[in-house]
């Protein structure tokens, strides 16, 4: 079984870097956000197995995000 990810930075070269090494592993990332709002919906509506939250983003920091995923899971 594949592991789900989900990938939040506000950096695009960024995400597409980790998740061509995440999917090169066997990972499947399904999904990326630009912030931590979008990562919160994202979660909510996908549910994956792993986040992985920068933790300096716009509107929402990874860690306040983080938290918000937890409760909503």
């Amino acid at each position: 079984m594949q592991l789900r990810v989900l990938l939040a930075d506000d950096h695009r070269i960024f995400r597409q870097g980790l998740k061509a090494l995440l999917e090169r592993e066997g990972c499947a990332v399904v999904g990326e956000a630009a912030d931590g709002q979008e990562a919160v919906r994202l979660a909510q509506h996908l549910r994956p197995d792993l986040a992985i939250l920068d933790l300096a983003m716009p509107l929402l920091n990874g860690l306040d995000a983080a938290q918000a995923i937890r409760q909503a899971s």
